[in-house]
C-alpha cells in the first residue's frame, strides 16, 4: 500500500470514528485548541482517544485524564441529565483523596414533578411563581447532600458554573475547602447574587480556582468495535 493509499484509509477511518462518537464539549478556553461543537444541548460530553501502543512496551500509556479533568468532565455530563432547557449545571464533590463523594445537576426538589412545574426564565405576567426560580435545586446543592451521609468537610467541588451567592452559603456552612469552576456566568458588572459569592467565599477562607483544562474535547463511542 502506497502512501497515499494510507492517508485515504487514515482519513477514512478517523471520519468513521467521528460520525459515531457523541461528543461532550469541555469547554477549551485556550483559542489555539479549537474544536467543531455538536449542537445538542448547552453543555456536551467528552472522552480522548491516545495512539495504540505496542502489547510489548511495559510503560504506562500517555494521553489519560488529569484528576481535574477528569472531575470537571463528571460535572458536565452530571449537568446532562438537566431537564433545563436554558442552562443546564452540573456538580461533582471529591474527597482530598480523590473519592467521589457526591454528584448533583440543577433541577426541582425529589417528588416534585418536572413536567407540573415551569421551567421558564420570566413570566409573560410577570409572576414569578410561573419561573423556575423559586422551585429549582442548584448543582452545587444537589452534589452535597447526595453523598450518602458522607461530610463535605474539607472536601472539593468541581462545578461548571461559579456559584451563585445562596450556592456559596451552602458550601461554606457544608465545610467545603475548596470550589474548582469551570466559567462565571456574568450578566453584568453589579450581579449582586455573584459579588456577594466572591465575598462570601473569601471571608470563609475557601479556596476558588477557575479550571484550566489540558485537553481541549473528549469523545465517548457508545459502540462495541
Amino acid at each position: 500500500m502506497n502512501s497515499r493509499d494510507l492517508v485515504l484509509v487514515s482519513t477514512a477511518t478517523i471520519l468513521g470514528a467521528l460520525a459515531s462518537a457523541i461528543t461532550i464539549r469541555l469547554f477549551s478556553s485556550n483559542p489555539k485548541k479549537p474544536f467543531s461543537r455538536i449542537k445538542s444541548s448547552q453543555n456536551e460530553v467528552i472522552s480522548q482517544t491516545s495512539p495504540k501502543q505496542s502489547p510489548f512496551d511495559p510503560s504506562k500509556r500517555n494521553g489519560y485524564l488529569s484528576w481535574d479533568d477528569y472531575f470537571m468532565a463528571i460535572a458536565f455530563l452530571s449537568a446532562e441529565r438537566s431537564k433545563d432547557p436554558n442552562r443546564q449545571v452540573g456538580a461533582c464533590l471529591v474527597s482530598q483523596n480523590g473519592i467521589i463523594l457526591g454528584i448533583g445537576y440543577n433541577g426541582f426538589p425529589r417528588g416534585c414533578s418536572d413536567d407540573k412545574l415551569p421551567w421558564a426564565k420570566k413570566s409573560i405576567t410577570g409572576d414569578p411563581l410561573e419561573t423556575k426560580y423559586p422551585y429549582v435545586c442548584h448543582a452545587e446543592v444537589n452534589a452535597i447532600l447526595n453523598t450518602n451521609h458522607a461530610s463535605a468537610a474539607g472536601q472539593r467541588l468541581y462545578v461548571t458554573m461559579f456559584p451563585c451567592n445562596e450556592c456559596a452559603k451552602i458550601i461554606i456552612q457544608s465545610g467545603v475547602s475548596e470550589v474548582i469552576y469551570f466559567m462565571e456566568k456574568r450578566l453584568n458588572n453589579s450581579d449582586t447574587a455573584y459579588i456577594a459569592s466572591n465575598r462570601l467565599l473569601s471571608m470563609a477562607g475557601i479556596k476558588v480556582r477557575k479550571h484550566q483544562p489540558q485537553i481541549a474535547q473528549i469523545l465517548v463511542k457508545f459502540d462495541e468495535a
